[in-house]
């Protein structure tokens, strides 16, 4: 499968916002959009068009697939099986991301940053009710118990997203355990949850043209 293997600094300033792919970076001095709050690229700082229609849909959509690090296809799938379901789609697109294994690692605080999660995801050091996962797409389920592997403990990398999770909040549906480095799903997240610079509505109405 293809992965996007760029400087992701530059989808920040794509979207024209801090998009927190970065961990602790993001919070600091050297964060790229602090010094270049323009679009890459050659002509990024001629090029200040108004977005609108059309331009404005597809940005949200770009937009949440870099929040979340998913391909066009496998956030295409998303969108359709929440189109499929019950319930308001755009809210239900959103639960599926927040659902998958490498955001829930980053919520929990065991990554410093998604990128960061989804490597420990990659790499084998995660385990879902016991059992090694190795998919950063996994969906989890309320009631699954998330943790870093007893042979992976020593990471120095836990360490440091330990520190930089302590400055944050916690999710409500989500009990985490950080000195052990586990947590457990304890429902499914909510919009009011999902604390993203994201208008869903407009990716609903991209895709349903």
């Amino acid at each position: 499968m293809a992965r996007y293997t760029d400087p992701v600094c530059r989808l920040c300033r794509r979207e024209g916002m801090k998009l927190f792919l970065k961990g602790a970076k993001c919070f600091t001095d050297k964060c790229p959009i602090e010094k270049r709050n323009f679009a890459p690229g050659q002509h990024g700082k001629d090029r200040k068009a108004k977005i609108v229609g059309y331009g404005l849909q597809l940005r949200e959509k770009q937009k949440t697939k870099r929040i979340y690090f998913t391909q066009e296809g496998q956030f295409r799938n998303y969108f359709e099986k929440a189109a499929r379901s019950k319930g308001v789609t755009g809210e239900l697109l959103l639960q599926q991301l927040e659902r998958r294994l490498d955001n829930v690692v980053y919520r929990m605080g065991l990554g410093s940053s998604r990128r960061q999660a989804r490597q420990l995801v990659r790499h084998g050091h995660v385990a879902v009710n016991g059992r090694k996962v190795n998919i950063p797409s996994y969906e989890v389920s309320v009631g699954e118990e998330i943790a870093i592997r007893e042979g992976s403990l020593k990471l120095a990398i836990l360490e440091q997203a330990k520190e930089f999770a302590s400055h944050q909040n916690a999710p409500t549906w989500l009990e985490i355990d950080r000195d052990n480095y586990k947590g457990r799903v304890l429902s499914l997240p909510k919009r009011e949850d999902i604390n993203q610079p994201v208008n869903e509505q407009l990716i609903v109405e991209l895709y349903s043209k």
